[in-house]
């Protein structure tokens, strides 16, 4: 069992004298990832900013290791927890290596004398999070992703315990947060740190975690590993997904399916048909898909966008059934799309779909002449 670095106790957390959120219990492990969903302002950086200090407790205990944070000195504090906060930092003709740099302070004395051991730490973090070449660059004169990556480099430099990042992916690309998920994950797993963040982004939350702890109201509402978190509808519920819906084998949200009578039939499975599904919505045509089995990848989508679906069950082959269904849902569609391009044993029932709709005169593979 890892060992437990942060633990937080019935802790209320708020502003002034206000709770916003009470009996909040969690715990952060050596080596693993946990993080905080749920929408916005729910009360997820008022959690993280009370754990590391910078807000008062309005009630419970924060504890490091064995000790009483609130007992800890701030230095010893700052050794043992580092933070990544939303909060921009101030600077004045600073370079991004001095950025780096201040991560180091906590063990530099009163002088903030750099060691060449300290040096050579900064300039591991930097490569690290591939910052090299921002070293001599003024830190206001870079993008916000550069900006993100530089201030985590300040942070994993201090080499803590504990590292504590509020929406850290918010300034980046897709290329910067799948990398900035591939170190989370490094620091946790090589150098045994103890990672909790925020996150938005349901679909990293689910794939980096853990652990998850999901914010609703004035509590935590349910605390679980991604595969008890991402099941039934809960994430709908926790959001209060009203348009729409949320994929949770996925970690996505789909629009809102077309609702009507089908006006095409998608002949699909193995994921060829979901960029048609997603057309066939933003178009505003409701139609029909079939048969897909349900453990199919594309089967979530469908199920999502869809205004009549035939499935059949995973694993086993189409049935005369299921064959007969969409057979006579897709005679009732003006036109049928077959996005699949090879049948084999489980699916042939499929291409017999496909050769009546051919027969019926009523097969494309075009989507132009749609809405």
């Amino acid at each position: 069992m890892s060992e437990a670095v942060l633990r937080a106790e019935k802790l209320s957390v708020g502003y002034g004298k206000k709770v916003i959120i009470s009996g909040v219990e969690l715990t952060a492990e050596c080596g693993k990832i946990l993080t905080i969903i749920g929408p916005n302002g729910a009360g997820k950086s008022t959690i993280l900013k009370t754990i590391c200090r910078q807000l008062e407790p309005l009630g419970g205990t924060v504890f490091i290791g064995k000790e009483k944070m609130g007992e800890l000195s701030g230095n010893a504090l700052a050794r043992t927890v580092s933070v990544l906060l939303t909060n921009r930092v101030k600077t004045e003709y600073m370079r991004c290596i001095d950025v780096v740099e201040m991560g180091r302070y906590p063990y530099t004395g009163s002088l903030g004398i750099l060691s060449d051991e300290d040096r050579a730490k900064v300039r591991d973090a930097m490569k690290l999070v591939d910052i090299e070449m921002l070293a001599d660059r003024e830190f206001d004169r870079i993008s916000d992703g550069q900006r993100q990556r530089v201030l985590l480099a300040g942070a994993i430099c201090r080499e803590p315990e504990v590292l504590i990042l509020d929406e850290p992916t918010t300034f980046l690309d897709v290329k910067y947060k799948l990398e900035l998920m591939s170190i989370l994950k490094k620091l946790a797993s090589e150098r045994n740190t103890a990672i909790i963040l925020s996150l938005h982004e349901l679909d990293l939350a689910q794939r980096v975690s853990d652990r998850i702890i999901c914010v609703r109201g004035e509590k935590l509402d349910r605390t679980g590993t991604p595969e008890e978190i991402f099941s039934g509808d809960y994430i709908s519920g926790l959001y209060g997904v009203s348009a729409g819906s949320f994929c949770e084998s996925f970690g996505t949200p789909e629009l809102e399916r077309c609702e009507g009578e089908p006006e095409v039939f998608v002949i699909g499975g193995g994921g060829s048909g979901i960029d048609v599904y997603r057309s066939l919505q933003r178009r505003g045509v409701p139609f029909a898909a079939g048969v897909i089995h349900e453990n199919d990848i594309e089967f979530p989508v469908a199920h999502a966008l869809a205004s009549k679906l035939i499935t059949e069950k995973p694993f086993e082959t189409v049935t005369q059934e299921s064959f007969d269904s969409a057979l006579a849902v897709m005679k009732k569609c003006r036109t049928v799309i077959c996005s699949v391009s090879r049948f084999g044993a489980a699916n042939e029932y499929c291409r017999r779909l496909r050769d009546e709709a051919e027969q019926l005169g009523i097969l494309t593979k075009e989507l132009k002449n749609e809405r």
